[in-house]
């Protein structure tokens, strides 16, 4: 935007919504009179803009800022360091330390002011060091600290040194236009609230494993191997806890498993980091529309935190305020993960009240317990996954992935028996069947996830799930494609565990209400009817 079109656009401009801010720099802001106007004119805003007097940035902000005043800070390199102002000339020397004190001193003062709008003008500094890398290092530093605060950078090239020598403005003639835009912008951008509350799933998330099957042993949240993307992760959430972010856990496990880990001290957070840690078989959408009731905080200050994007689309379509992350499955996703994350919780400053949150928030729930309501419908989502159920006959030929899975699942696990091959082949020379089945979807292949073994007589005495595939309803549409066969199994050997209550729940529903342990008969015909609308989320096949 130039002089002449600034004009224009000032001159035509009808009248809008007001907009009423501060606009604060070191050095003249005259210049700036016409194309902030003329930049919220575009707009559709009628700019009110007051401007600071030359040279009285310092002192403002070692005032109280006024809640009703939206500020803009057009900042430099020697608003952080004095010494590195080009109008007082070379300093004759300098302390680093000294500049590097009154740098985080500002940096401390404008922390204050959470509801101040950042511009920061990386100028080159003159030759305060008598080493050039000292002043090149010390000019990022002082980068860095501006982008901390939050603070939008704009280009090197939008600074003049002759103008700013002979008029006091910083900003080139030909830059004032597009610095004004970036200035109107920041005034008239909503302010974000920052976040609250941050709910993180566990599994593969804030450790690599399914605590459930491998145990406290066979996760990895260090830092090494397959665990440093977790550790990495957990550092920020301790980082954040201490700033006064509130952290809490949903997963689906039983509580005394999940909180193992926590009590091991291999972790990086502990079991108290966590303002509640809720293990169940139940909605996640439900657990945390719980949590925000108890804590009496809105639903628009929670983030939502899960590897699984079945679990992340239940609770995007169930709490629509809750912000979901998915947590990145590669290494070379995880800065732009951690960053996005970082955004959302911004802390300027960081009080005594903010780092005791958790404790007292922990108070509210005392009592707490999983909420049990019904989370949403995703048969939409389901669909749109394109998945695709291959069902494999493993009664002849390699058979070894499937008793893996049958003498490793403990959540989805029929009875919690484990077989040894021997023991298989003995079943299966007998005339029985062991029948497996893999899952792929447009994301790619989530291999072998059920084993299921059937007797001569079609009884199912070993039927398994990887509990990776939960909420995708492969256990209702392999059910009800194994009751549609020609000799469909008439019944289940069940027994419970303390581990799979997850089945005790499927078999509830497809067999009816379940008395102690035992032969649990099948309608076949009622399985078939009922589920099948689950059957037809997927493409069946056989191989």
């Amino acid at each position: 935007m130039n002089f002449l079109e600034a004009q224009r656009l000032v001159s035509t401009f009808q009248g809008g919504e007001p907009l009423a801010f501060l606009f604060a720099l070191s050095g003249t802001a005259e210049p700036f009179a016409l194309y902030v106007r003329a930049a919220a004119a575009r707009r559709g805003r009628a700019a009110d803009v007051r401007f600071l007097p030359f040279n009285t940035l310092a002192q403002a902000l070692r005032r109280d800022a006024d809640p009703t005043v939206t500020e803009v800070f057009l900042l430099m390199p020697w608003d952080f360091a004095p010494e590195a102002d080009w109008r007082s000339g070379v300093p004759e020397s300098v302390d680093q330390e000294t500049l590097e004190a009154r740098a985080a001193e500002t940096a401390s003062l404008l922390a204050r002011r959470a509801q101040a709008c950042l511009l920061y003008l990386p100028a080159p500094l003159p030759p305060l060091f008598p080493d050039p890398s000292r002043g090149a290092a010390f000019a990022r530093s002082l980068e860095s600290l501006a982008l901390g605060l939050g603070a939008r950078l704009l280009p090197a090239d939008a600074f003049a040194l002759g103008g700013y020598l002979s008029s006091g403005c910083p900003v080139g003639g030909t830059w004032i236009g597009r610095v004004a835009e970036a200035v109107v912008d920041a005034a008239a951008a909503p302010r974000a609230e920052p976040k609250k509350v941050l709910v993180t799933d566990l599994d593969n998330v804030l450790w690599s494993g399914l605590i459930a099957e491998e145990g406290p042993e066979g996760i990895a949240g260090e830092p090494s191997g397959r665990g440093y993307r977790h550790f990495v992760y957990q550092s920020l959430l301790r980082r954040l806890r201490r700033e006064g972010t509130v952290l809490a856990a949903v997963s689906r496990n039983d509580p005394d498993v999940v909180v193992a880990p926590f009590r091991s001290g291999r972790l990086l957070l502990r079991e108290d980091d966590f303002v509640a840690i809720i293990a169940s078989y139940h909605a996640k959408s439900a657990q945390i529309g719980e949590l925000a009731q108890r804590l009496n905080l809105s639903l628009d200050s929670f983030v939502f935190v899960d590897d699984n994007p079945v679990e992340v689309a239940e609770v995007s379509l169930a709490l629509p305020g809750v912000r979901c992350v998915t947590f990145p499955h590669h290494d070379d996703e995880l800065v732009a993960f951690l960053d996005e994350l970082a955004s959302l919780f911004p802390h300027r400053v960081i009080t005594a009240e903010d780092r005791e949150r958790t404790d007292m928030y922990r108070r509210r729930l005392d009592g707490m317990i999983a909420n049990d309501l019904q989370g949403a419908d995703l048969t939409r989502f389901l669909q749109d996954l394109k998945m695709t159920l291959t069902i494999h006959d493993r009664s002849r030929g390699d058979r070894t992935r499937a008793v893996q899975l049958i003498n490793k699942t403990n959540q989805f696990n029929l009875n919690g028996r484990r077989v040894t091959d021997e023991e298989v082949c003995a079943i299966l020379d007998g005339g029985g069947r062991l029948l497996s089945a893999t899952l792929a979807d447009r994301t790619g292949s989530h291999g072998e996830v059920l084993a299921c073994l059937v007797t001569a007589d079609n009884t199912i005495t070993s039927f398994v799930m990887s509990c990776r595939v939960f909420q995708r309803r492969v256990e209702y549409a392999f059910v009800s494609w194994l009751a549609a066969q020609p000799n469909p199994p008439a019944g289940l050997e069940w027994a419970s565990t303390p581990r799979n209550t997850p089945f005790q729940q499927f078999l509830h529903e497809v067999a009816g209400p379940l008395n102690g342990a035992g032969f649990v008969p099948l309608d076949v015909t009622s399985v078939v009817d009922r589920h099948a609308r689950d059957v037809g989320l997927f493409a069946l096949r056989q191989a």
